[in-house]
């Protein structure tokens, strides 16, 4: 499943009265270990011989370099105190989600001396980023093998590919929302002004004509439905239903790569069902499995919230898009997450009782559902 990338902006910050050493040493770990978890950061090294930010007067330039780079976010490790001034203003210029993080330090030398003092400057930053009005994630100190700081800081990246995949998310839409559900109303200007979404409309009338024209004249057809054939039975299809149901994948495949398209929202019943005699419910699924959400009933907001859900998860497994319809009988804490049928195959607990195929609730009766718990 396909998430969003994240560029991160790593920026190493001390202050002059502690250790240069020890300051360059903790660099060196914390980008060997952004290098083992795979991130892909771009770092300070052409700000100064050191790659550390500790001149206020070099923090444009420093934020002109994550700029240029096109960083999502931005990670201000104190490898020593730190300078906070110089990380608020690098922060307020870049304008990207933001973590402070410090090394815990060690106990003072025999002598007396403190290499970091981290923890005092976490406070000080912490303090100057309220004042410049820059919002921030934190990690409490702990060391750079720690647990604390491998989970905050997975955690943080999530946060921030959640973030920059609903900003100017582009959401298709398939025709308007069913009759009677008021529930999915959007406001699409509100959507484009505060966030910069856009809505990409379709009409089914266009999808039907693509369908049809896709199951005669694309040679991708037959290797779809092989394909679905191979993964998972099919019930109550004839092989022309099969073949319009991976002409309709390969129909939405096709309109999110043209249109970039960051998720759908199709109206899935019923007039889809009129029009090619199935339902999208296992099409969305496959979608979906992808890493483009497709959510039932022209939900636009259900798409952008699938879509951050999709970035925001620490597993590469894939969302599904569910209402919540009954509470358990007996067990207070049990609830049925269902629907028609759109969830990923690879969710299925038995896939040997899976199978694509009708579902009661659908008054066509239309074949394309997937059935499986």
């Amino acid at each position: 499943m396909k998430k969003r990338s994240i560029k991160l902006g790593l920026a190493p910050t001390r202050r002059n009265v502690f250790s240069v050493e020890d300051s360059l040493r903790y660099k060196k770990l914390i980008e060997d270990k952004l290098r083992s978890w795979g991130v892909d950061f771009v770092n300070l090294d052409s700000l100064n011989k050191e790659g550390l930010l500790f001149n206020r007067l070099e923090a444009k330039k420093a934020a002109k370099i994550f700029i240029d780079a096109g960083v999502d976010a931005v990670f201000t490790p104190h490898v020593n105190f730190g300078t906070e001034d110089a990380v608020a203003k690098l922060a307020k210029e870049v304008g990207k989600p933001l973590l402070l993080w410090g090394p815990r330090d060690e106990a003072p030398l025999p002598d007396g001396t403190r290499l970091r003092d981290t923890q005092c400057g976490l406070f000080a930053t912490s303090k100057i980023l309220q004042r410049y009005g820059v919002p921030f994630s934190y990690i409490v100190n702990s060391r750079v093998d720690s647990p604390v700081f491998e989970r905050g800081f997975k955690i943080f990246m999530a946060a921030a590919r959640a973030a920059n995949s609903f900003l100017k998310a582009r959401i298709g839409q398939i025709s308007t929302r069913p009759e009677d559900f008021y529930t999915v109303i959007v406001n699409e200007g509100e959507l484009l002004e505060n966030w910069g979404i856009e809505t990409v409309p379709l009409t089914l009338v266009d999808i039907e004509k693509r369908v049809l024209d896709t199951v005669k004249s694309d040679k991708r057809v037959r290797g779809v439905v092989e394909d679905f054939k191979s993964r998972v039975e099919i019930r109550d299809m004839d092989e022309d239903a099969i073949s319009r149901m991976a002409a309709l994948k390969l129909v939405l495949m096709d309109w999110a790569e043209e249109e970039s398209l960051s998720a759908i929202a199709i109206q899935c019943w019923n007039a889809l069902q009129l029009a090619l005699g199935i339902v999208p419910c296992f099409v969305n699924s496959e979608l979906t499995s992808m890493g483009i959400p497709v959510a039932c009933e022209t939900d636009i907001n259900g798409a952008l919230t699938s879509l951050l859900l999709q970035n925001a998860s620490t597993t590469d497994l894939p969302t599904f898009f569910c209402d919540l319809t009954i509470r358990h009988p007996e067990n207070d804490n049990g609830e049925l997450l269902w629907h028609c049928g759109p969830f990923p195959l690879e969710l299925a607990k038995d896939k040997k009782k899976a199978f694509v195929g009708k579902h009661f609730i659908l008054p066509s009766g239309s074949p394309g559902t997937g059935n499986w718990s």
